[in-house]
Parts: C-alpha cells; sequence; structure tokens
C-alpha cells in the first residue's frame, strides 16, 4: 500500500497492490488493519453507485453528522474532487482532484470538512464504492454547486447530466455566508 497526501490536510490517495497477469489482477481491495495502520476507519456503512456516461454528482457534504468517505472506483473513470469547506482551514476554498479508474485498485480518503463530487470520463458507466463513518443526515445534508466559478474546478466536462436537486446546489459565496454550516 502506497498512501499520498496532499496539500489539503487530511486528504489522502491509497494505492493497493495488485498482482496482474494476461488474465486480469487481483488484489485485496480493503483490510481492515492495513487502513487502521494510516489511521483510517472505523466504517459503519458501504454505499454503491452508479452513474451513467457525462454524469456529474455533487458538490455534497454533511453539515449535522459529517461524514467521511473512502471512494473507490469499481468500473469505469471519473475524475473525483474533494473541495476544503472547514470555515477556519488555510486551504478553505482549496480543492484537489484525481482519477479514479476501475482497473487501478486506489481508494481517494475525503474526510468531514470537504465536499465532494465526480464527473464520469468516457462513454460508459462508472461504479463507486463509499465507505463512510458515520451515517447519512438527510435533514443535514447539503451542497455546493459543482461548477461554481469561485472554486476554479478544472472540470473534464461541459454540459453534464444533473440531478434536478444538484443543478440547484449553492453557490460557495451562499455557503461561506451562513452560520449554520460550520464543519
Amino acid at each position: 500500500m502506497e498512501v499520498t497526501e496532499f496539500s489539503l490536510s487530511g486528504l489522502k490517495l491509497i494505492k493497493l497492490k495488485s498482482i496482474k497477469d494476461d488474465r486480469g489482477f487481483f488484489c485485496e481491495r480493503y483490510k481492515t488493519n492495513a487502513f487502521e495502520e494510516i489511521g483510517l476507519g472505523p466504517f459503519i456503512q458501504d454505499n454503491f453507485s452508479r452513474s451513467s456516461a457525462q454524469v456529474a454528482r455533487g458538490l455534497h457534504y454533511q453539515w449535522d453528522k459529517p461524514q467521511g468517505k473512502l471512494i473507490t472506483c469499481l468500473r469505469g473513470e471519473v475524475f473525483d474532487v474533494a473541495v476544503d469547506i472547514r470555515k477556519n482551514s488555510p486551504t478553505y476554498g482549496q480543492h484537489v482532484s484525481v482519477i479514479l479508474r476501475g482497473d487501478d485498485p486506489h481508494w481517494f480518503w475525503v474526510p468531514a470538512g470537504f465536499a465532494h463530487g465526480f464527473c464520469v470520463l468516457g462513454n460508459q458507466e462508472a461504479d463507486l464504492m463509499y465507505k463512510v463513518n458515520n451515517y447519512w443526515s438527510g435533514t443535514g445534508e447539503s451542497g455546493i454547486i459543482w461548477n461554481d466559478p469561485d472554486l476554479k474546478i478544472s472540470w473534464p466536462i461541459e454540459n453534464p447530466l444533473l440531478s434536478p436537486k444538484d443543478a440547484k446546489l449553492q453557490s460557495f459565496k451562499n455557503y461561506s455566508l451562513d452560520p449554520k454550516f460550520s464543519i
């Protein structure tokens, strides 16, 4: 296991070892003690999402019961983004992006205090698996519009398919002004 840390405190890219040959590959995708050794866990729930080509999701977060996410791509390819929304952080409003692929067994750790989103790359569906460390809170979830100009995210997609909910997410400026959102 190889761990890359970013300039935004808390984010990690975990590259797993895999055994490859002409038939494909094998890897231990998740092993509790290995992830605990790098400070991740315990996880209380696994989530699975499938997204069609040209879909973008996010940028989502929970302000009530903040939630960390350990994300991996099982099939397809995604451009995955984490935005620092911790109002007292020196990197507030900055982001990190990574490419996750089904044929590369990597995990992206997005701790509580970050908004998370992604878009599907290419012309096929993408399957993502999330391990989370807190339960979903329907009354405490919110988001920031995926293409907010203040965040300066260079998305590799122009007109993504969005859910009606994601199309109406608030601006980063509105998030910054609302005192209840203090992660």
